[in-house]
């Protein structure tokens, strides 16, 4: 036990060294790229350095994977050159035996990342993206809540909220919507409710139509209108309504499933998100898989100048474990593979073959 205890405060320490590292590496490189980005707004040095700081949790948890493989290989390179291994062999525990303490770490890390680090990634990635939206001047045009979609227009003579039940794959066709548009000062100007909208070129055309003008007029239902058909006109394009989705990063994981419900009642399709939300579940197994194929090539007594290439193997290994996973979510969120196998299939057969090449080398 106290061995165990040994390893595990050894790998732990060796984890937090290389991502502390690359947080001080990231936190720079951010820092230059949001002063060219920001170059051209109103904002302050200290409105770059929060900037940066808020988007550096995000790059760190995406690196996570390279940052597990990095801080594996170290860790097992520095048994191997005290030959701390050998004396662990000669006193009868085997090499498989002292992976459980670093395994062990590795899930702690996984759930923690998981169950913490997500949902503060996704606090930070939201104030980023809202800080440098109010930065740049410009904002979100769409969300989604309990009560249906919401969309935002507006140009020179005023702003239109756009509220709809339900909606296709890309937002273009509205079902039971409600339009409200504002004056330049923020009045309301015109409520309309349609049965439906369709958005063309440069215009929404709505159908089974009731408008009330709010503006200037005391009692607006004995001036309302029914009309079949009516044109309001839009700033809005079928990309910009897709792109104001954002990522699926932005949210937390305990909020994934009621947002894939709301998102699959309006009408649109959750495969993008669901297939994210389970490569999110799978992620202490992915991180798992990252060690033990630093082990695989690095647990060993190293002899000679076959070092360097044992690293190199198992950087190049892992390295391709993950393109295969991001690959395989690609093929899921089209709708390729089940979102169950694009998510849990690669890092559960990295490991099966880790641990296939960490038999052979210790029994075969």
């Amino acid at each position: 036990m106290i061995l165990h205890f040994y390893f595990a405060r050894r790998f732990l320490m060796t984890y937090l060294g290389v991502t502390g590292v690359f947080f001080l590496i990231i936190l720079s490189v951010d820092l230059v790229e949001q002063l060219r980005k920001f170059s051209k707004a109103d904002a302050t040095m200290w409105d770059v350095i929060i900037l940066s700081l808020l988007n550096a949790p995000r790059t760190i948890y995406l690196m996570m994977p390279l940052i597990m493989i990095l801080a594996s290989v170290s860790f097992f390179l520095a048994l191997s050159r005290s030959s701390e291994m050998v004396v662990t062999r000669a006193a009868g525990r085997s090499a498989i035996r002292a992976l459980m303490a670093p395994i062990a770490v590795t899930l702690a890390i996984g759930l923690t990342c998981v169950g913490v680090l997500n949902p503060i990634v996704a606090a930070t990635s939201k104030a980023y993206e809202t800080r440098g939206d109010a930065l740049r001047g410009s904002n979100s045009i769409l969300s989604l809540g309990s009560s249906g979609l919401w969309l935002r227009q507006g140009d020179v003579s005023g702003q239109t909220v756009i509220r709809a039940q339900s909606a296709n794959l890309d937002g273009t066709r509205l079902s039971d919507v409600t339009f409200l548009t504002f004056t330049p000062q923020g009045a309301p100007a015109q409520r309309i409710n349609a049965g439906s909208a369709e958005l063309a070129t440069g215009e929404w055309i709505l159908r089974e139509v009731k408008s009330w003008p709010l503006l200037d007029e005391p009692i607006p239902e004995a001036a309302a209108l029914n009309l079949p058909e009516l044109s309001v006109p839009s700033t809005l394009t079928p990309d910009q309504i897709r792109d104001s989705f954002g990522t699926p990063s932005s949210i937390p994981i305990w909020e994934f499933p009621a947002f894939i419900d709301r998102l699959q009642k309006a009408g649109f399709s959750a495969q993008r998100h669901l297939v994210w939300f389970h490569s999110e579940l799978a992620l202490p197994a992915f991180l798992v898989a990252m060690v033990l194929i630093g082990a695989s090539f690095t647990l060993r007594h190293q002899r000679g100048g076959r070092t360097g290439l044992m690293v190199l193997f198992a950087v190049l290994l892992a390295f391709t474990v993950y393109f295969i996973r991001n690959f395989a979510q690609v093929l899921g969120e089209n709708g390729e593979l089940p979102a169950l196998l694009a998510a849990w299939a690669p890092p559960l057969a990295a490991i099966g073959m880790s641990l296939g090449i960490l038999l052979h080398n210790e029994d075969g």
